[in-house]
C-alpha cells in the first residue's frame, strides 16, 4: 500500500510538489518563531539570573534593563558616583555591581565593572588573567574568536555603542584574559576596570596612575574627580527588598530602578501580539494547504475510479481502499512537515548569519525542540483529515458501477 500510495503521488509531481511547498511554508513560519521565541526566552533568564534591581539614569526602564543586563540598547544617561555609593550603605542591598559603558570594539561593547560582575555569572578566564590595571581586558569567548584576539595583544577602542565614531587612540587597550565560553551576555563582551572607562574620556591624563591597581570589587576611588557610572546591577538582601527597595529609589532619588523580570516579562507581552498575529497566518496557510490536499486527493479519486474497481476485484478490501487514500495524504504532509521544518531552520541560520551581533546573533539554528515533534503530528493530523472525505468514496467504491461504466 505504501509503495501504491507513493506511486500514485510521484505520478503528478507538479501538483504533488505544490502540496507540499505550500504546507511547508506554513510550517516553516511556525518552526522559526518557536525556535527564536524558545531560545530568547532562556538567553534573558539566563543572562538576567543573579541581577535582582538595575539602577541608572531616568529614562526608560525598559531601555534600562536591555542596556545594561543585556547590552543590545542605548543607556539612559550616567549618575553621580556619590549617589550609587550611598546606596550600599542600604540595609535592604546585599552587593551592587558598578557598570560603566560608552565606548566598543569593533562592535563589541567594552564594559567597565569589576569581578563581582564575573561570579555574577560563574565566568573562569580561559587563557591569561584577569585585569589588574587600567587598560587591561578581559574578553568574551565570541569577542576573541570573531576578532582574532589572544592575550597580550592591543587594541585602541572606539566611543560609543554599537557603532564606531572618533577613535581613544591616547589609550590601547591590551588583552589579558580570555573567558571560557559561557553562552551568555558575556562571551560578546569586553571586560575591563571601571577606571579605564573613566581615563578613556578624561582630557587631561595622568599617566602614572594607568600603573595602579584598580579596584576589584566594591566601587573604584575617584580621586579628586566628579566621577560618574551608567548602572548598578543589585543583588537583595532578603525578600521585603523587592518591595521597598524600588519604590524608595524612585521615589526618593534622582536615580531610577527597574527590575529585570518585571520588564522583560512586559516585553514578551507586547511581543507576543506580533507573535500570535504571525502565528496566525501560518495556520491560515496551513488550512489552505489542507484544503489543496483535499482537492488533489478528490479530482484525483475522480479518475481512479476504475483502477479502485480493479483493485476491489482483484481481492482488496474496502478497508484497504480507504487506507490506501489516507495513507496518501499523510505521505503528503509527513514530508511536507520535514521540509517546512527543515526550511524553518534553514530560514534562522540565514538571519543569525545577517546580524553578526545583538540578538539575534546569539540565537541558533542547529536547536532542536520536541515542540517540532508536535509540529510533525500536527501536520499527520492535517493529512489525515484531508483525506477522509477522498477515503470515505473510495471505501463506498462500487465494483460492478465502475467496471459497467468503463
Amino acid at each position: 500500500m505504501l509503495k501504491l500510495s507513493w506511486k500514485y503521488l510521484v505520478a503528478k509531481p507538479m501538483n504533488t510538489g505544490l502540496n507540499i511547498l505550500l504546507l511547508a511554508l506554513g510550517l516553516a513560519i511556525i518552526t522559526v518563531l518557536i525556535l527564536i521565541q524558545d531560545q530568547f526566552e532562556n538567553k534573558m533568564t539566563k543572562d538576567s539570573k543573579g541581577i535582582d534591581l538595575v539602577v541608572g539614569a531616568k529614562g526608560s526602564p525598559l531601555q534600562l534593563i536591555l542596556s545594561s543586563v543585556y547590552h543590545i540598547d542605548f543607556p539612559t544617561g550616567n549618575i553621580d558616583l556619590d549617589e550609587a555609593v550611598g546606596l550600599t550603605r542600604n540595609r535592604l542591598v546585599k552587593n551592587i555591581i558598578p557598570l560603566g559603558l560608552g565606548d566598543n570594539y569593533q562592535g563589541y561593547r567594552i564594559v567597565g565593572t569589576n569581578y563581582d560582575y564575573l561570579d555574577l555569572y560563574e565566568a573562569q578566564v580561559q587563557e591569561g588573567e584577569k585585569w589588574v590595571k587600567p587598560f587591561d581586558v578581559v574578553l568574551g569567548y565570541e569577542v576573541a574568536t570573531k576578532l582574532e584576539l589572544k592575550v597580550g595583544d592591543n587594541f585602541i577602542g572606539s566611543h560609543g555603542i554599537g557603532s564606531s565614531s572618533h577613535e581613544h587612540d591616547e589609550h590601547p587597550y591590551t588583552v589579558t584574559g580570555i573567558l571560557e565560553p559561557k553562552n551568555n551576555v558575556l562571551d560578546k563582551l569586553v571586560l575591563t576596570s571601571v577606571e579605564s572607562v573613566w581615563y578613556t574620556h578624561d582630557e587631561e591624563h595622568d599617566h602614572e596612575i594607568f600603573e595602579n591597581a584598580v579596584a576589584t570589587t566594591g566601587f573604584p576611588d575617584p580621586g579628586d574627580e566628579d566621577r560618574e557610572l551608567t548602572s548598578l546591577l543589585i543583588q537583595y538582601r532578603n525578600p521585603m527588598a523587592a518591595v521597598q527597595l524600588p519604590r524608595m529609589i524612585n521615589s526618593r532619588t534622582a536615580l531610577q530602578a527597574a527590575s529585570p523580570s518585571f520588564e522583560i516579562s512586559r516585553l514578551f507581552e507586547l511581543l507576543g501580539i506580533g507573535v500570535k498575529l504571525i502565528q496566525g497566518l501560518a495556520l491560515v496557510i496551513i488550512v489552505i494547504a489542507g484544503l489543496s490536499i483535499f482537492i488533489a486527493l478528490y479530482n484525483s479519486l475522480k479518475e481512479r475510479k476504475y483502477d479502485l474497481a480493479v483493485m476491489r476485484t482483484l481481492g482488496a478490501s474496502s478497508g484497504q481502499l480507504f487506507f490506501h487514500i489516507i495513507l496518501e495524504g499523510v505521505i503528503l504532509t509527513f514530508i511536507g512537515a520535514l521540509v517546512g521544518i527543515a526550511m524553518g531552520h534553514l530560514f534562522l541560520g540565514i538571519i543569525v548569519m545577517q546580524n553578526e551581533q545583538g540578538a539575534i546573533s546569539s540565537l541558533s539554528a542547529a536547536v532542536f525542540l520536541v515542540e517540532e515533534l508536535y509540529i510533525l503530528g500536527y501536520a499527520v493530523g492535517v493529512g489525515v483529515l484531508a483525506s477522509l472525505i477522498p477515503a470515505w468514496n473510495a471505501y463506498q467504491t462500487d465494483i460492478a458501477k465502475q467496471l459497467t461504466n468503463s
